[in-house]
């Protein structure tokens, strides 16, 4: 039997005291102390948690939870139960999935991309769809190369009802010249594309899902402003994998930042690579090179690293 539990600091002189006397020749990692009370072995570590071990470890560890309630008006019992409460709510969360279902789903891609803009796509699919879905090769588009992206976008978009909402590094760059991080940015352009496609689907969907890039609280606090909302919505982590739509949306957003990256590198007549590493640095400053400062901002995050990087090596 192992049980643990966080003691108040008060709490941690009084097991100190009274196990001295017990402590083991060697201590684990990161421990203050290690006992052996009869059967059942008690580790204190630097974190403030304590670890009961033995077959009598539950009535070892009722001297303690006494004690802080004692002390410190804190019922252990009950802190434990919501714990345990709350990882089996995210264990249901993690297995929820979305299949034989209608829903509508939203994904974006380019965040992490210094070069292109973000693309949010919110996609509808009728649970009638999935057979040829699953056919077609839909799952999370991370999971595909962008030659099979382009190859199952194109019969992918002739298909289910979607909407796209592009934002380009110039938009994206005012944006956070007003504060906005990138996560208030996220959410504003995912409402603005459910709300959309939601319109069209007002009664013929089971769920609306959206992949958890923040808490649900922040998400809407994000939004407040906006005049129209969506707040029917479900969030889970890893939804293109446990969602139609969202791999639908997520597929279909690849597809299209990849049309405009394209477009860009022949306005440019300089290819832009993906991503933000050191390539993305050389390409950065070799755009600021040929056509000024002014540039990078209609073409790049300014707010990346990336950027100071290129203005130094302008130096």
């Amino acid at each position: 039997m192992t049980i643990v539990f966080k003691v108040s600091e008060n709490v941690q002189n009084k097991m100190k005291e009274f196990y001295k006397d017990l402590y083991r020749d060697k201590f684990p990692p990161y421990s203050i102390f290690q006992a052996q009370s009869a059967d059942v072995i008690i580790t204190l570590y630097e974190s403030g948690k304590v670890m009961f071990q033995g077959v009598s470890a539950d009535i070892e560890a009722n001297i303690w939870k006494d004690q802080e309630r004692h002390l410190n008006n804190r019922d252990i019992d009950k802190e434990l139960k919501k714990i345990e409460n709350k990882k089996e709510e995210k264990k249901k969360e993690n297995n929820l999935n979305f299949y034989n279902m209608s829903t509508i789903g939203s994904d974006e891609v380019g965040t992490g991309d210094y070069f292109g803009p973000i693309v949010v796509t919110a996609t509808y699919v009728n649970k009638k769809d999935e057979i040829f879905l699953r056919d077609l090769g839909v799952k999370d588009s991370k999971a595909l190369t962008d030659e099979k992206i382009i190859e199952i976008a194109k019969e992918l978009i002739k298909k289910v009802n979607y909407k796209t909402f592009i934002l380009t590094n110039k938009d994206f760059n005012d944006y956070t010249k007003k504060g906005y991080n990138m996560n208030k940015i996220k959410a504003i352009l995912h409402n603005k594309v459910l709300y959309s496609i939601k319109e069209n689907h007002m009664s013929d969907y089971d769920k609306i899902v959206v992949d958890q890039f923040v808490y649900p609280k922040k998400y809407f606090e994000h939004i407040n402003e906006a005049t129209n909302k969506v707040t029917d919505i479900s969030f889970t982590p890893r939804a293109e994998s446990k969602c139609l739509s969202v791999a639908c949306s997520s597929i279909i957003s690849r597809y299209i930042f990849l049309h405009e990256m394209d477009k860009l590198s022949k306005e440019l007549n300089i290819t832009l690579p993906k991503g933000a590493n050191d390539i993305v640095d050389d390409i950065g400053f070799e755009i600021v090179k040929k056509y000024g400062f002014n540039k990078l901002y209609e073409v790049a995050k300014i707010n990346f690293k990336n950027t100071e990087k290129i203005k130094n090596k302008m130096e």
